[in-house]
């Protein structure tokens, strides 16, 4: 198995709906976001995926989140924007994005230098 390690980051505000403490006031973040994609087989170039492609695809799916009031997207109606459901649908739609053969090990998102939360199936 081979994995390929893209990082990246944005900056967005939220607040945690029936939290009871600073939280639930409207706050930002500057969010650090690691994926791992891995493939069993490189491609004829010797690659899990171009790095370029990735980083462009990662991009793309970030761009969407970055100076963003979070809970007025639609992926946060239901679900608080936690960084835990951050990184679930930030692993989903890049999982709906890649190429054959490459699947999403994990994405992990920090809302902090110390504070972060993982996704992975």
């Amino acid at each position: 198995m081979f994995e390929l390690i893209i990082e990246t980051d944005f900056s967005a505000a939220h607040n945690l709906r029936e939290y009871k403490g600073q939280c639930e006031r409207l706050h930002g973040h500057n969010w650090k976001v690691q994926v791992i994609l891995k493939a069993e087989k490189l491609d004829t170039l010797g690659m899990v995926m171009d790095f370029r492609d990735a980083k462009r695809v990662v991009g793309e799916i970030i761009n969407r989140f970055d100076h963003i009031y979070l809970n007025e997207l639609a992926d946060f109606a239901e679900v608080n924007p936690t960084t835990e459901n951050l990184s679930k649908i930030l692993y989903e739609e890049l999982r709906r994005e890649l190429p054959a053969g490459v699947k999403v090990e994990k994405v992990t998102t920090w809302e902090s230098d110390r504070c972060g939360a993982s996704y992975f199936e």
